[in-house]
């Protein structure tokens, strides 16, 4: 049976970039069962450039309630079998739904697909590919040794992929059915909601197909919110967290190990970015927590290193 995918794509004050996104899905080499773009409250011609597209693209205006809320309506409102997503300054390489629709066809024990991707600046400059840059992918390029194809399913790898994945939201495929039954992604978080529910995800799948090839690209904006305030940035990814990891106390453990290696990082990154702005008392307490969840040299190094300054 041929997969239907619905695309979702989120889209506040887009204007600019809402129009590549979308014709990048209908230039798809495996023509989608439809395209939701959801305005979530913009106040520029967001809406008006969705209009242009009328007859291929639904549209859904939302007051602006952030990104989970209106991927969670777009996926609320799909009619395909499988839901793919999509942000609207990013865009997709041409086989992107191919790729994972055939594999599909396939093979039916896959439970989520996902894949590689392309960093670039707001230029279009490529800064690098996602697999190669994290552990994770590199374990994976690894396994695959060549082919475009690889499972995920070992617990090193699901429990690497997990603490710093490789594929972000616009490379991942999954059933809507399981996103209905996931409850879709965390509404009131405004940094790693995608980590969230990704995990999330990850503990209901013993087999995540990888495609080991460029399914897209993600634009690396200079003025960012994470760049322009790197510490509020890194303390809602450390409150995202913490509540993955209650969550995760019920995840086989490959997925809690995951969740807790990222909690130390984002412990880490909090306590740096406290560090640069000179707040030492502060950054040694957002670390001194690694103590007490991973015990060992790793930890007392990364106290010592905000003692340091």
């Amino acid at each position: 049976m041929k997969s239907r995918f619905s695309v979702v794509i989120p889209a506040f004050n887009a204007a600019a970039t809402l129009a590549r996104a979308i014709e990048s899905v209908q230039a798809q080499s495996w023509p989608v069962h439809e395209i939701i773009v959801v305005d979530d409250g913009s106040t520029d011609a967001t809406a008006e450039v969705a209009r242009r597209f009328a007859g291929a693209v639904r549209l859904i205006r939302q007051t602006n309630s952030g990104v989970s809320v209106a991927r969670n309506a777009g996926a609320a409102a799909a009619t395909g079998d499988w839901l793919a997503f999509l942000d609207a300054d990013d865009w997709y390489a041409e086989d992107r739904i191919k790729l994972h629709a055939e594999w599909i066809a396939a093979d039916g024990t896959l439970d989520c697909l996902t894949g590689d991707y392309e960093y670039r600046d707001d230029a279009g400059t490529l800064l690098g590919t996602s697999m190669a840059q994290h552990e994770s992918g590199r374990m994976m390029l690894a396994k695959a040794a060549g082919a475009a194809r690889v499972v995920m399913e070992t617990p090193a790898e699901i429990a690497a992929f997990v603490a710093d994945h490789f594929g972000d939201t616009h490379t991942l495929s999954l059933p809507r059915s399981r996103f209905i039954e996931l409850g879709g992604y965390p509404t009131g978080y405004t940094v790693c909601e995608d980590v969230h529910f990704l995990t999330r995800l990850v503990a209901k799948s013993r087999r995540i197909g990888v495609i080991s090839q460029s399914l897209g690209v993600y634009v690396i904006h200079g003025a960012s919110a994470t760049r322009r305030n790197p510490v509020a940035a890194q303390r809602e990814n450390v409150r995202t967290l913490t509540d993955l990891a209650r969550l995760a106390e019920n995840f086989p453990a490959a997925v809690r190990e995951g969740v807790a290696s990222r909690m130390n990082s984002a412990r880490y990154n909090l306590g740096c970015a406290l560090s640069k702005r000179g707040q030492r008392v502060a950054a040694i307490n957002a670390v001194l927590p690694m103590l007490a969840a991973r015990p060992g040299w790793q930890s007392l190094r990364a106290v010592l290193s905000m003692l340091k300054g």
